[in-house]
């Protein structure tokens, strides 16, 4: 089951990387099959038992990917102490508009799923 599984995260990110240099080189291929998979599993409505053992399996795994970056930003760090105020003002101003557009959007959708007295009768 597990190899059933992977089998269909690699061939989403085949199709991904297919569709990459095919049609849209702006986003990365993996960036692609997972919205393909997530389209599939939207349409599916489940997440099927392969799929869900595979997941599992290489969520385990998570943190040892998280270890290049953490190098990175340990050799790159007077690089980046050079730049540090750049860098903090742009994440500030890109969590203020996120936590922003997210408010927007969640009113938005709030008031598009509450039902009126007018619209039950």
């Amino acid at each position: 089951m597990l190899l059933r599984g992977l089998t269909w995260l690699v061939l989403f990110q085949l199709l991904g990387t297919a569709l990459n240099h095919l049609f849209l080189p702006i986003l990365p291929g993996p960036i692609i099959g997972l919205l393909l998979l997530l389209g599939y599993l939207i349409i599916r409505g489940e997440v099927s038992e392969p799929l869900n053992l595979a997941a599992s399996s290489l969520l385990r795994y998570l943190p040892l990917l998280l270890v290049p970056p953490a190098v990175g930003v340990m050799v790159y760090a007077r690089a980046i102490a050079a730049d540090f105020w750049a860098i903090v003002g742009a994440l500030v101003l890109s969590l203020i508009l996120s936590v922003a557009l997210t408010g927007v959007l969640m009113q938005r959708l709030s008031r598009r799923h509450s039902v009126e007295p007018e619209d039950a009768q």
